[in-house]
């Protein structure tokens, strides 16, 4: 078995950030929430990372971040773009937004021959999520079902006190395989507990702080890629005429498919590390207190790649 790879999704930096200079800097000695990441996946046992991004990016990408980290471990580039589509397919005029996650991981099918896990750029998952990963990946392949695998957080490990997030909400079958996935794209936390709404605000259902959520830390094998490709053309046509500009293809539409027809078991893995992201720019502060604190109790060194000098 090939040894498992980390996808990191970064091609939407860019435009988040309003340019890659503009990434703040998080731990105590200017670390950024994607040095965790990578210190993390390289101490579970993870050799090489393709990080996703634009070909608009590539430069400060590499200067900021890649060129950096090379020394740690091998790093390559795959490019998501927009014209990156099927035949008989082209971008709709006026689109200037991405395909979606599961459109971003395609970019790298060239480069992906076995297992691998996909994370998010900016979000902090903690330690224990990437050794899981590693260890389910590495342990695991495909036999009369594709295995897959996910980590999910405790709601209650995810939220902001800054306003609404999104959330993928899981529920597990008897044997700890995911069932669903169902994207709640207002979730706010209140002084009674954390709510949702679909109406705008109009009402609010109750979540359980303890219930599973995706943050997008996901394992599969190659046989994942095959699929997605298979079914990007069929996504596209039912879902651009309605929505040319905003439509996007998410990796939770492939894997819910996948579950639905009996051809994937994703096994959900629990990680009890808080989940750290800025999605508000009054989040920051909160981040970096996490990140002091964590070197502090030798969760991590400070500074991160050692000392210098």
């Amino acid at each position: 078995m090939n040894k498992p790879v980390l996808v990191v999704m970064a091609a939407g930096m860019g435009s988040r950030y309003g340019g890659m200079k503009q990434i703040d800097p998080v731990g105590p000695n200017g670390e950024l929430i994607i040095d965790y990441s990578i210190y993390d996946a390289r101490r579970a046992g993870f050799e090489t990372v393709i990080f996703v991004i634009k070909h608009e990016i590539e430069a400060a990408f590499k200067a900021a971040i890649g060129d950096r980290l090379a020394h740690i471990l091998n790093v390559q580039y795959a490019f998501q773009q927009l014209d990156d589509l099927p035949d008989g397919f082209a971008v709709p005029e006026g689109r200037v937004k991405p395909w979606g996650t599961g459109h971003a991981v395609l970019a790298a099918r060239s480069l992906i021959h076995g297992p691998f896990a996909v994370i998010n750029a900016d979000d902090y998952y903690g330690p224990e999520a990437f050794r899981v990963m590693y260890d389910y990946l590495s342990t695991h392949a495909d036999d009369t079902l594709y295995r897959y695998c996910m980590v999910g957080y405790q709601l209650q490990n995810t939220v902001t006190e800054n306003g609404s997030v999104s959330r993928g909400v899981c529920v597990t079958n008897p044997d700890g395989t995911l069932a669903s996935v169902t994207e709640r794209t207002r979730i706010e936390t209140f002084a009674d507990g954390i709510k949702y709404t679909e109406d705008g605000g109009e009402s609010w259902t109750p979540l359980p702080g303890e219930s599973p959520v995706s943050m997008n830390l996901w394992g599969f094998g190659r046989s994942f890629l095959d699929e997605a490709e298979q079914r990007f053309a069929a996504f596209l046509t039912a879902n651009v005429p309605q929505n040319p500009l905003k439509c996007e293809y998410y990796l939770p539409y492939v894997v819910t498919q996948l579950i639905d027809e009996g051809k994937a078991a994703v096994q959900v893995l629990h990680s009890r590390d808080k989940w750290h992201g800025v999605t508000y720019k009054e989040d920051k502060p909160a981040v970096a207190a996490a990140l002091a604190q964590k070197a502090a109790d030798g969760t991590y060194p400070s500074p991160l790649w050692g000392a210098k000098g």
